[in-house]
């Protein structure tokens, strides 16, 4: 009899916050869960976004039946303008999730030519040999699923980023009565969402939150202005309700957030009573205390319209007495400095501010302890594999599943890129394909490596050092130079004196190549550049990169 194996292989989203993407193989049939993007860290100068190699998708391109997402946030949408334009296959989700999808792909002029499915929770889309039903869970957004795929050999059930929230704003609970007969019938394998899972106890409900507004904004007396995720819809419709309870008139600020509310309002996902909603341009046609503003930057992005308010660099929006700012989100692990130089700037200017430090502004999206052993509890699924976290994230996750009886062996910590395969017999981890990270900087996709993201480093930390000479190439003669043009090394003006050595040793160098009858350029280039870079340690202990421009007349 044919030995018969699926693999699952995640191209991103392990030992990494963000950048989920998971492809899971049986035969010649590939589905693939999410396709998020990735956040620059601060090694990466210039560049705007990470999104994953798909390398091992495009070799396998005929395979490819589709890709299956969870929910609407970015880190698992936002790269599929990028894949779309090289692997142009049918997109699956919820309502809401391709509504805020449809956004995306229209700023890239590329709607016309994609294939958007829109799939019920509870529904089940059906291929040849893998079938993919959406099961309803809670999360910080609306229209969010965990996945359960239908093999030949069982079932594998994907979390998605959940919580459970007993009392979500929508009222659609999580639908953990079909988790718990799909654990009944027997579950192969269960991937679970590891974010939360160094915190004890339970995620507070999303509602609670509704409480925490309702008495801010019973004490503002001027404008109120909350930032927050752009694709949190039930916070915004309880910054909505908070307002309409208190008389005030609701604006959206910063393209994300001015997008997504009108698609989710448009959908019927978000609430605005007639008369509520106003545009930026009629804030100042109505005092400030009938005034709420929500708005983006809630992670201190520095074009975010929160940043560019507390920097009075926002055209519309400047700082005014009894203000009163929220920001509504906790920093994303890396933002923390961001957001904090943001707030600072708000008190300086003289603005009241909550963060999530000092009230109960934020609640998270993603399951603490408790709520994940109950999962597991319900599942009892033969393997585990822990996805969405970095690497002591997925460890704590495998831990927790030991200590509800899970033995080590069925557990697999896997890296982006390693095969996971599982047969009738067995489990076990069989190969590797090419994955890793592609940066995004500008319209510029996969054109910023390493060795460019080196040189932007080293210009970042040593300055530049540029010399330039023009000579003579009958007479093997200096008739200009050499002069020198610093960036971010020394002051010229408070540097005279090893400028002048510079140029001095650069001119010896060249005199002594002339001497020699050698004019081949990169000898002559690399000679300078050796010599001032010798000079430039031994003066200063820094290495800037050092450019030579030698002009032959």
């Amino acid at each position: 009899m044919e030995q018969r194996s699926i693999r699952i292989i995640p191209l991103g989203g392990l030992g990494e916050i963000g950048k989920n993407i998971t492809a899971i193989q049986y035969k010649d049939e590939i589905i693939v869960i999410d396709c998020g993007v990735g956040f620059p860290d601060e090694e990466m100068y210039g560049v705007d976004l990470v999104i994953p190699d798909i390398a091992f998708l495009l070799e396998n391109s005929e395979k490819v039946k589709g890709i299956f997402l969870t929910h609407g946030h970015e880190d698992h949408i936002g790269s599929l303008p990028y894949i779309l334009k090289q692997l142009n296959v049918p997109v699956f989700g919820t309502r809401l999730t391709l509504g805020i999808v449809k956004t995306k792909l229209e700023e890239h002029n590329m709607l016309s030519d994609c294939e958007l499915r829109s799939v019920e929770a509870g529904e089940v889309v059906k291929l040849d040999n893998l079938n993919v039903e959406f099961i309803r869970n809670t999360h910080s957004i609306a229209d969010s699923c965990s996945l359960a795929i239908h093999t030949p050999l069982g079932v594998l059930l994907h979390t998605g980023d959940f919580k459970i929230d007993y009392t979500p704003i929508d009222g659609k609970v999580m639908d953990l009565e079909r988790i718990s007969a799909l654990g009944k019938k027997g579950v192969l394998m269960l991937m679970a969402d590891s974010t939360n899972v160094e915190r004890p106890g339970h995620t507070i409900s999303e509602r609670s939150i509704g409480d925490t507004f309702t008495k801010m904004f019973a004490r503002a007396e001027g404008r109120v202005i909350v930032a927050t995720f752009a694709s949190n819809i039930h916070r915004m419709q309880q910054i909505i309700d908070a307002s309409v309870k208190y008389g005030r008139k609701v604006a959206f600020i910063g393209r994300s957030m001015e997008n997504v509310s009108q698609v989710a309002a448009d959908l019927g996902y978000l609430n605005i009573p007639e008369g509520t909603g106003i545009t930026a341009d009629e804030i100042n046609n109505y005092p400030n205390e009938k005034i709420t503003i929500i708005t983006t930057g809630s992670q201190g992005e520095p074009m975010a319209s929160l940043a560019r308010i507390a920097f009075s660099t926002h055209r519309k929006i400047r700082i005014e007495p009894k203000d009163l700012y929220i920001v509504s989100a906790s920093p994303i692990p890396g933002n923390e400095k961001l957001i904090s130089k943001v707030i600072n700037e708000l008190f300086k200017k003289g603005a009241d501010v909550i963060y999530d430090d000092i009230e109960d502004v934020h609640v998270s999206g993603h399951a603490n302890q408790e709520e994940i052993k109950l999962i597991h509890t319900l599942v009892h699924p033969k393997y585990f594999m822990p996805v969405h976290g970095e690497y002591r994230h997925l460890k704590r996750h495998s831990e927790l599943a030991q200590q509800l009886g899970m033995h080590k062996s069925n557990i697999f910590i896997l890296e982006i890129g390693q095969v996971l395969e599982i047969s009738d017999t067995a489990a076990g981890i069989t190969g590797r394909v090419r994955s890793g990270s592609v940066l995004v900087d500008g319209i510029g996709v996969g054109d910023v490596g390493n060795i460019v993201l080196r040189d932007r480093k080293s210009l970042a930390q040593d300055g530049m050092f540029t010399i330039v000479v023009a000579i003579e190439k009958e007479s093997y003669s200096i008739i200009s130079g050499p002069d020198v043009i610093t960036r971010g090394f020394v002051y010229a003006k408070e540097s005279e004196e090893l400028i002048g050595e510079a140029k001095e040793v650069a001119r010896k160098e060249i005199e002594n190549c002339l001497d020699k009858k050698i004019l081949e350029w990169s000898l002559l280039k690399n000679n300078v550049k050796k010599s001032v870079e010798k000079l430039l340690y031994e003066k200063t202990k820094r290495r800037p990169t050092i450019i030579p421009i030698i002009m032959e007349i």
